[in-house]
């Protein structure tokens, strides 16, 4: 289980790192219009099966959604079809707690 949770600072160490990842939000749309992070890709959590070809199999994908817990579903659900998955611990809730506080909080 703790093979698939990424905290929100490493994701941004990351980026800040320049290292190449999917960034996937699985929230809803207007989830997405009220705050994002920028360069996420969203793909609405029940779309994930049919956009499956989309998600890259030969990089990392940090799956994040409001506070953890569909993130966590989609990148187990991602991780069983073989894509190298993470969830990011806290979701955005976090993200703007911890590390841009100018995304805002819902």
């Amino acid at each position: 289980m703790d093979d698939l949770i990424i905290e929100p600072l490493d994701v941004h160490k990351r980026m800040q790192a320049g290292e190449i990842f999917l960034l996937l939000d699985c929230r809803e749309p207007w989830e997405y219009q009220t705050a994002r992070i920028e360069g996420a890709t969203l793909i609405p959590m029940r779309e994930i099966p049919q956009k499956l070809d989309e998600i890259p199999k030969d990089q990392t994908v940090v799956v994040h959604c409001h506070a953890g817990m569909r993130s966590f579903n989609a990148a187990s659900w991602l991780k069983r079809q073989g894509v190298n998955a993470l969830s990011m611990s806290g979701g955005i809730d976090q993200w703007s707690k911890e590390i841009d506080p100018k995304v805002p909080r819902y």
